[in-house]
């Protein structure tokens, strides 16, 4: 499917769905050294920006449930979906992973669940206007996909590992 199409409301759950898994598959046996790697100035670390992908989508999920379970009519909904890039991957990569894909099952389960009403309900993003849930699962897929997207490519562009062999005590 191409994403520039009109996704249905059951297209947007398969692809929310599947990206704690993809994310897994691409960064599973990455190192330490290997997050931290930065391709050039204006690139993130690829740690910063799986960080990035797991924040917003966690803020994400809580910003559709409460739309949903607490009625939330007002939301800086493009603030969460697509949150600053500076922060770094603060504990271990596969723990927070595992967290996002737990939180994003439940989200799911819930989506799952709605009808018109629900995907039709409106939520006001003060810089944005006025967009439906399914509008905001529409921008989180899109958001989502092209950071999948770029993980994809920096972990393919990282150097290879090189063993220099024991490191020796520099000499005073």
């Amino acid at each position: 499917m191409e994403l520039q199409e009109e996704m249905s409301p059951a297209d947007a759950v398969l692809l929310m769905s599947s990206v704690p898994e993809r994310i897994s598959d691409l960064v599973f046996g990455l190192e330490e050294n290997q997050l931290r790697y930065r391709h050039g100035p204006a690139f993130p670390t690829l740690g910063g920006l799986i960080f990035h992908l797991l924040d917003s989508g966690a803020k994400v999920d809580g910003l559709l449930r409460h739309a949903h379970l607490d009625g939330l009519a007002t939301a800086d909904v493009r603030a969460t979906i697509d949150p600053g890039h500076e922060q770094e991957l603060d504990r271990p990569l596969q723990e927070a992973i595992e967290d996002f894909a737990r939180i994003r099952r439940r989200t799911v389960d819930l989506l799952h669940g709605w009808g018109r009403s629900e995907w039709d309900r409106t939520v006001s993003d003060p810089r944005g206007g006025s967009l439906t849930l399914l509008d905001v699962c529409r921008l989180v897929t899109r958001h989502e996909m092209a950071h999948v997207a770029q993980i994809r490519n920096l972990t393919v562009l990282l150097p290879e590992p090189q063993d220099l062999g024991p490191q020796h005590p520099t000499s005073v």
